[in-house]
């Protein structure tokens, strides 16, 4: 067990909690929702929460930052059971490999290209803050739909 893992886990995983809250709230009909103009449809907003996710495992594999995967799968957008399946499967490897790691490798660097890199137990602090973005966004689109907002969102997200 290292030090992240001891101290900082418990964030990702209520954040991961969070995210599941949400989904709970939706329907495969709400994934569809879109606020208009250009913005995404709420699935499609939750699938890209999941390629972030997968992007940040590869990066804590490899040590090195790639953006480029597209989940591909055709209608995972536009089911509820499917991202939260998905998700499962993400966090679960997830988890599994912070857990694997010693305080030494939490140390090396992971490389997010142009120059950047960051150690790996800061690598980890970032993508707890792109999952709290992800939630600013659903909070919009939460509000827009007239959804009830899960108790622990609106507690820590607003």
């Amino acid at each position: 067990m290292n030090r992240y893992y001891e101290e900082k886990w418990a964030w990702i995983e209520g954040a991961h909690f969070m995210r599941t809250q949400a989904l709970d709230l939706l329907t495969d009909a709400d994934l569809a929702f879109s606020p208009g103009g250009e913005t995404m449809p709420l699935g499609a907003l939750c699938r890209e929460l999941g390629e972030v996710e997968y992007s940040y495992i590869q990066s804590l594999k490899t040590f090195q930052q790639d953006w480029s995967y597209r989940n591909t799968d055709a209608g995972l957008a536009q089911s509820v059971a499917r991202l939260k399946e998905w998700f499962e499967q993400l966090d679960g490897e997830l988890q599994a490999i912070v857990a694997g790691f010693s305080d030494d490798d939490l140390k090396k660097s992971v490389d997010r290209g142009k120059g950047s890199s960051l150690p790996v137990d800061f690598q980890l602090d970032a993508y707890l803050q792109a999952i709290l973005i992800f939630f600013g966004k659903v909070t919009i689109y939460l509000r827009i739909m007239d959804k009830p907002m899960p108790a622990l969102m609106r507690e820590y997200i607003g």
